[in-house]
């Protein structure tokens, strides 16, 4: 059978292709031009009615029109997740070039999300109250289950390769990224579309988020609210959208041409053991995966430049995360940039890992850092560059890229700049 030979020497994997679908604008120059001009994309939300809701706000896709990427056909048997990672899947592979036809065993795809279809369960659920057991839609459970995304874009771009997905809440993304550089890193595929979707700003996301009390009251400044390492946070605000890189064996990269954005070296991952929702508040467990991460790309902690940290806003993530900074990189904790995508588009939740893999790269290649927004109270817990509020131009060599999900799930990406 095609697609079946395995090497077992390691390859050297590489960035030839980045897909987007952001609050800041789809596809990944508006994207990036969003990011460090600093435009924050939280509003007050237009999708439902919020006069009930104590929270009123969130960063929402806007101008989505999913039948610019996917077939009608299949639109209406995908949960907006899905269709949000299906067209992310299909721009990356688009920029890349990648020839699928070629062998199709060859590439995969592992998109992740943390929350899957909420849309459709809230709509089915809604029917089963309404109308009676008989008549859920059949297509239920195969919109609404977070391994879609990924089944959807092999289904639509023909991919046979491995296809797999995450759910690791929050640190969805990352892992999804970090488990197709090891598929590819270990020759079980060619090349892979990787990386999160969700789509969680509905009725139901957002009470149950509101219940939490995990997310920023601050109805009346959307475009303030999402503020990480600030003294004054008070949450995350939800996002949504997905971010898919297309992941490639350099030597296959290099032989057909291929524009290379970044090396991605190093993966690393921990669990806190500590509490279903509560970060591990000395940050010694995200530490250790970062640290893992250096080791595992051969990245002395001295080589970081930058960091994209996860960052949520929550008064408890950002102090765990500049402890774990500091305990990962010892003294240099103190010389490395640091900043949150979060405080530009908010907290994507299974997406956010995605999109800010495809944010380190994009700003990697651009030879600049994108702010943290909002940071006018610097907590004294936090006393790292954040880089606030202005973009900062900057040779970034190595930068690595940081999830911290619910349940404990800890994952950091390093990427290396590509030189060619």
């Amino acid at each position: 059978m095609p697609g079946t030979t395995r090497s077992l020497e390691l390859k050297r994997v590489v960035v030839t292709g980045v897909g987007v679908v952001s609050p800041l604008g789809i596809g990944k120059q508006p994207f990036l031009e969003g990011l460090l001009a600093g435009r924050s994309a939280v509003r007050r939300i237009e999708r439902f009615d919020t006069t009930e809701f104590p929270v009123k706000i969130a960063a929402e896709v806007r101008d989505f029109d999913p039948l610019a990427f996917i077939d009608k056909k299949w639109v209406k048997r995908m949960d907006r997740y899905a269709q949000y990672g299906v067209a992310a899947a299909m721009q990356a592979l688009e920029d890349s070039g990648y020839p699928v036809g070629e062998d199709p065993y060859a590439i995969g795809a592992l998109i992740g999300s943390g929350v899957g279809g909420l849309d459709t369960f809230l709509e089915q659920t809604g029917v089963l109250i309404e109308k009676g057991p008989t008549r859920v839609s059949p297509f239920f459970i195969p919109m609404m289950i977070p391994n879609m995304a990924s089944a959807c874009a092999s289904i639509i771009l023909g991919l046979k390769g491995p296809v797999n997905a995450t759910c690791t809440a929050c640190a969805a993304g990352t892992n999804a990224i970090g488990d197709a550089f090891a598929l590819v890193r270990r020759g079980d595929a060619v090349a892979m579309l990787a990386g999160g979707a969700e789509a969680a700003v509905n009725e139901v996301g957002m009470a149950a988020f509101a219940a939490l009390r995990a997310i920023s009251a601050r109805n009346d400044e959307p475009e303030r609210a999402s503020r990480p390492f600030d003294a004054e946070r008070d949450g995350f605000v939800m996002g949504e959208g997905a971010g898919v890189l297309l992941l490639e064996e350099l030597e296959h990269a290099i032989g057909r041409g291929a524009h290379i954005y970044a090396e991605v070296v190093g993966y690393g991952m921990s669990g806190d053991a500590f509490h279903l929702t509560e970060p591990d508040e000395t940050g010694e467990p995200a530490a250790v995966a970062m640290t893992r991460a250096l080791r595992d790309g051969g990245v002395d902690p001295s080589q970081v430049d930058y960091i994209n940290a996860h960052g949520t806003s929550t008064p408890l993530g950002d102090v765990m995360e500049t402890k774990a900074i500091k305990l990962a990189l010892g003294s240099h904790a103190y010389k490395v940039m640091i900043s949150s995508n979060k405080s530009v588009f908010g907290h994507c939740l299974g997406a956010a890992g995605g999109l800010e893999a495809a944010a380190t790269v994009l700003c990697m290649e651009a030879g600049k850092v994108a702010p943290t927004i909002n940071l006018e109270h610097p907590d004294p817990e936090c006393d790292l560059d954040y880089v606030p509020n202005v973009a900062r131009e900057a040779k970034i060599n190595v930068a690595m890229s940081n999830s911290f999900g619910f349940g404990g799930h800890n994952a950091a990406l390093v990427f290396r700049r590509w030189n060619g």
